[in-house]
C-alpha cells in the first residue's frame, strides 16, 4: 500500500510524528497525510495525496510545510515511486477549530 510507504519515509525525515488519520490526542506539531483520488494511465497508477501540517502557530505551520515539501519530493528516490509534482500548497487553517495547518496537494505516481 503507497501510503504505508510514504508514512515510513516522511516518519524517518521530519522531526515530528506522522499519522494516516488524525490521532484522538493530538500533538501541537503534527502532519497528516491523505490520499484523496488515484488513477491509472498506461497500466501506471498515480494518486493525489494531501499533506497538512499542524503547529501551535500559521509561521509555524508553514515552517513544517516547507520541510514536507522537501521530504515528499525527495520519495523519487525510493524503488516504488515514479514520479512527484507539487500540485499546490496553500495556508488551510481549520476555521472551526481555530487550528493552525497548512497542506501541500502532490500527485505521485507509483508502481
Amino acid at each position: 500500500m503507497i501510503e504505508l510507504t510514504i508514512r515510513e519515509h516522511l516518519a524517518r525525515i521530519l522531526p515530528v510524528p506522522v499519522y494516516l488519520e488524525r490521532p484522538s490526542t493530538a500533538p501541537l506539531r503534527y502532519v497528516l497525510l491523505e490520499k484523496t483520488g488515484s488513477g491509472k494511465r498506461n497500466h501506471l497508477p498515480s494518486s493525489v495525496f494531501a499533506f497538512q501540517s499542524y503547529a501551535e502557530t500559521l509561521y509555524q505551520a508553514a515552517v513544517l510545510n516547507e520541510l514536507v515539501k522537501g521530504a515528499v519530493e525527495q520519495l523519487e528516490t525510493l524503488p516504488e515511486i515514479g514520479s512527484v509534482r507539487l500540485n499546490s500548497d496553500y495556508n488551510f487553517t481549520d476555521t472551526t477549530t481555530k487550528q493552525h495547518r497548512y497542506q501541500a496537494v502532490f500527485d505521485i505516481s507509483h508502481y
